[in-house]
């Protein structure tokens, strides 16, 4: 049974600056979390106040002893840092401390390695993991003799982490070559649907806000969907239709994070891109979050990262079930809802018609009767909107909204 589960004794550890109090209490939490999620119990919490951490142990020397003994009583497998660890902070922290110590970024990655289903989710895990170690190779001697298992170590193995440095960069360039090909197929579907007058809307959000349960709930898929980081790491379109009868695709992404570690930014970027030429972006925003404004901020900071800034946004503010009194919904346009709530999902379905119509080009057309085909192509291509048939004429004039590069708009 689950309960019986043995989990990694973990300790966390973390640096607090002055007048960041409750921003720190919020990453720290969220660490707790991270590790949760990547199989670790946490079974103690270590911080301290102090401007910069300290250059040889991150935390000063009387905290790297409180550590020490706590390790020791606790009997700990791992210590997690909030901090970003150089090599040199692993190596002076071990000769104190006699267990894995590895910091937030490879506990994320850990999870990334444990979540990518497709082979090309994978190949992005592992070339993050390497880019990650490469560096860092002078200082993994020690740490690597005590990784054993568990996390932090999981995706490209302890074996391959103790090659040198010349056959770790041979496979980063073979994933990156694997890679290409992916996104060389992905560039050829994503011109297929450009050229096919489709409107493509992409879905964003921080980790767990219920992008994949929107999905779920607008195309009847049936993707992962569960109350955890990372659920969703391979990008999935769908295509679904519209209370008007246009039929548009929507792709889900891997959800954001504070501190996104740049080695996965990097690696993503190939999947994130199937969002770069969407014509709407659904940000799916966690109302009931204790930390919404800075999920909005992360959310905000990595769009522009990726030059997507500039995409026409709805912002969907979910889960409003868990929130008591008004959700602070400060970002505009946006809609209110639970996706659990088939009369909100409604709402929605109308709100993205009337969000979509502000970025297309109205249309007005004669269709002769007989081209019942091209009547059929409006109702799935655009948001058609009035069709009235004139018997003198025996012409239909049909209006609506449609993509400005369609076919049905005067160029």
């Amino acid at each position: 049974m689950d309960e019986e589960k043995v989990y990694e004794k973990v300790i966390i550890v973390g640096i607090e600056k002055q007048h960041e109090e409750e921003a720190f209490q919020y990453s720290f939490d969220e660490l707790e979390q991270l590790v949760e999620n990547a199989g670790g119990k946490v079974v103690a919490r270590l911080s301290q106040k102090r401007e910069r951490p300290d250059h040889k142990t991150v935390i000063g020397k009387g905290k790297v002893n409180e550590l020490k003994n706590l390790v020791e009583e606790l009997d700990v497998q791992t210590v997690v840092f909030n901090q970003e660890l150089s090599p040199s902070h692993v190596r002076n922290i071990q000769e104190v401390i006699e267990t894995k110590v590895i910091d937030r970024i490879q506990v994320i990655l850990d999870i990334f390695a444990l979540r990518a289903r497709s082979k090309e989710g994978r190949l992005q895990v592992e070339l993050a993991q390497l880019s990650y170690i490469l560096p860092r190779l002078a200082g993994q001697g020690v740490n690597m003799s005590r990784l054993g298992a568990g996390i932090g170590t999981r995706g490209p193995g302890e074996t391959k982490l103790e090659t040198d440095r010349r056959h770790i960069q041979r496979q980063m360039t073979d994933i990156k070559r694997e890679l290409k090909k992916f996104a060389a197929h992905r560039e050829r579907s994503r011109e297929q649907r450009k050229n096919s007058n489709v409107f493509q809307i992409g879905l964003i959000g921080y980790t767990n806000a219920g992008k994949s349960t929107v999905l779920n709930q607008l195309t009847e898929a049936d993707t992962y969907e569960k109350n955890q980081l990372f659920a969703t790491l391979d990008p999935l379109t769908r295509k679904f239709e519209l209370p008007s009868g246009m039929q548009v695709t929507i792709t889900d992404t891997v959800g954001f994070i504070q501190d996104l570690p740049t080695q996965l930014i990097e690696a993503f970027k190939s999947t994130l891109e199937e969002s770069k030429d969407v014509d709407l972006l659904l940000h799916v925003i966690d109302a009931s979050a204790d930390n919404l404004k800075a999920h909005e901020q992360t959310v905000l900071s990595l769009l522009k990262e990726l030059d997507m800034a500039d995409i026409p946004t709805l912002h969907v503010y979910n889960k409003r079930d868990l929130v008591e009194g008004p959700v602070p919904s400060t970002l505009y346009p946006n809609i209110v809802i639970s996706a659990q709530d088939e009369e909100d999902v409604d709402a929605l379905r109308d709100k993205l018609e009337a969000e979509m119509k502000k970025n297309m080009r109205h249309y007005q057309l004669e269709i002769e009767s007989h081209r019942g085909d091209q009547l059929i192509e409006l109702r799935q291509q655009t948001l058609l909107e009035r069709q009235l048939f004139d018997e003198e004429k025996q012409v239909y004039f049909v209006e609506g909204y449609a993509k400005p590069e369609s076919k049905w708009v005067d160029q």
